[in-house]
């Protein structure tokens, strides 16, 4: 997690997927993380393929629709990218009750 915070999202990536790899346990946050750098190094794909594990993992997260949404958005599938944002807003507002 260090490198996350470091901004050395490579090395980041790496560190997240010995740990994925590993398969001890699996978390949807560090899909979570691991998609975000994806993003911020311009690899959308394997962002949205990490945030479908994610949601696959947690499927009441609202926060794997985000990400999914902001990958989906990245490669320039608008119209998905905002089904899925609607999705994750419904479920959120679900969840807390709204």
């Amino acid at each position: 997690m260090l490198h996350f915070e470091l901004k050395t999202f490579n090395t980041a990536i790496d560190c997240y997927t010995q740990f994925i790899d590993g398969g001890t346990m699996v978390s949807p946050t560090v899909f979570a993380r691991r998609c975000l750098c994806y993003l911020i190094s311009d690899l959308p794909q394997q962002a949205l393929g990490d945030a479908m594990q994610a949601q696959a993992v947690s499927p009441e997260w609202p926060t794997a629709f985000y990400l999914q949404a902001a990958s989906l958005f990245s490669l320039g599938m608008d119209t998905d990218a905002q089904e899925t944002l609607k999705d994750g807003s419904s479920l959120e507002a679900k969840n807390h009750g709204n």
